[in-house]
């Protein structure tokens, strides 16, 4: 069973580290239409939900020590 654990912490892992990715792929998506003065745009408003999300689940990680 110990190597079943392993294997999931690793993708526990690797599901963190791609949450952290994309976050941050996000924010700077958003600083650029900013930039642009484009927030009033579908785009911007898509991103700027999916940056909510994506800080909710960083959030919970942190909480949990992931």
């Amino acid at each position: 069973m110990e190597g079943a654990d392993q294997r999931r912490l690793e993708r526990y892992d690797l599901f963190a580290d791609k949450v952290r990715s994309e976050l941050s792929l996000t924010e700077v998506q958003l600083a650029e239409l900013k930039a642009e003065g484009k927030t009033r745009t579908a785009t911007y408003q898509q991103l700027f939900a999916n940056r909510m999300t994506l800080q909710q689940i960083v959030d919970r990680l942190q909480e949990a020590g992931l």
